[in-house]
Order: C-alpha cells, then structure tokens, then sequence
C-alpha cells in the first residue's frame, strides 16, 4: 500500500510497532521465560508469535459509487473481529494460526449477496522488519432481506523456533537472582541495551488485517 498523504504514511510506520505492541501485551503464555531482576514485576515471555490487527486496518468501508465518501453513499463496512490465535511450538518451527469473524452492515436489506473482502497476514520482527506477507480473501454473506451478514476466516504464519528463543546468555542474565548488596542489584537488565536489543530480535507478531486501497485507508485514517 502507498499511502498518499503524510498522515497515511505515519499510519503505516506505525502498524508494526505501537498498536501492535500495544495488543500483544497480553498474549503471553508460560511456556518459555519469566523476565525479572529477581525482584519487582514478573513479566511472561512467549515463543509464540503475538496476534494483533494493526491501527487503521480492523476496518473497511465500501462505497456506492465508489467516488463518494459521504454517508449517504456508504454500501457496506466490515470489521474484523474474535482474532482467536493457537499456536504450536513444539517443533523446529513455530506454528500460529489466527482465527477470526468478520461482521458486516450493509445500506440496503436487499436479496441475498456476498462481498468478498482482501485481507492481509503479516510476520514481523523486532516490531518493525517484515519478514512475510501472505493475501487472503473472506466472504461475508448477507441473507434475503438482512443488513447484516458475517464471514469467517483464517490467518497463519510459521516462524523459526530458534530465533524466537533468547541466547542462553542473555537468558542467565535476566533471569539470575540477584541479592541485595550485588554490584548490579538495582539494574534492571532489561534497561540494558544488548539485552533489549536481543529481546526485540528474538520477538515476533503476526499481525491480520483488511488489504486497503490508499483511498481506504486515508478514510480510515480521517474519520
């Protein structure tokens, strides 16, 4: 996507970092390691690639004619929603898949129809790398005389197990207890530059929403 003004563009920088980040904060499973300086709060790493809709792309909007952008001329908006992930971890590569609905609203309850709506599947690393791309399609289907209709689909994403694992060494030093007394006793570990620069390369996000044209996504963007 090509956003034509500035405002899409720092909506694009912005969609593998900070609203991301901010929906993943509570994806975390037990299944790897507890970040902590032995003291304080315990914060739980994950294998798992996190799952997030990034800001801007949770929702799309279809207008008749296509030209318009006023209210009156709205034909159909989409959501995406229940961004369900499941994850397998258990082999050499990492498996997530992402269920999720979409619900839809259309301007005329008219005969039955279905809109097939693009959707993207998006890996990242370190919150800003691309590392893979994948396009989809969902239907949403409207039943004889209803406004509302809904869809179902699916997103996926393998990732290396190894690099989604911390170095043993910077293991050992987040995870080390430390004492009271210790020279590094006060030193969150996770203030330390090459341990936060670990943390975030061995971090991953698979990130699901609507493939928008750059006209969708200014509307988005303005609205």
């Amino acid at each position: 996507m090509k956003p034509t003004s500035s405002s899409s563009r720092k909506t694009i920088a912005i969609l593998c970092g900070v609203a991301a980040m901010a929906t993943a904060a509570g994806c975390g499973r037990d299944n790897e390691l507890d970040i902590s300086a032995g003291v304080g709060v315990t914060a739980t790493r994950d294998k798992c690639p996190a799952v997030a809709i990034p800001l801007h792309t949770g929702d799309i909007t279809l207008f008749d004619p296509a030209t318009r952008r006023d209210a009156a001329a709205i034909d159909v908006v989409a959501t995406i929603t229940k961004l369900t992930p499941q994850c397998n971890d258990t082999g050499e590569k990492i498996y997530q898949l992402a269920d999720f609905d979409v619900v839809a609203t259309r301007r005329d309850a008219g005969p039955p129809r279905s809109v097939t709506l693009p959707y993207f599947a998006t890996v990242v690393q370190g919150g800003t790398a691309v590392v893979a791309k994948r396009l989809g399609q969902v239907t949403v289907s409207f039943a004889d005389g209803e406004t509302r209709g809904s869809g179902h689909a699916q997103a996926s994403a393998y990732v290396d197990a190894a690099a989604a694992t911390l170095p043993a060494d910077i293991q050992e030093r987040i995870t080390r207890k430390r004492k009271p007394g210790d020279a590094d006793a006060a030193i969150d570990p996770l203030s330390l530059p090459e341990v936060r620069a670990a943390v975030q390369r061995a971090s991953f996000e698979l990130l699901v929403g609507f493939q928008l044209t750059p006209e969708q996504l200014e509307y988005n963007v303005r609205r």
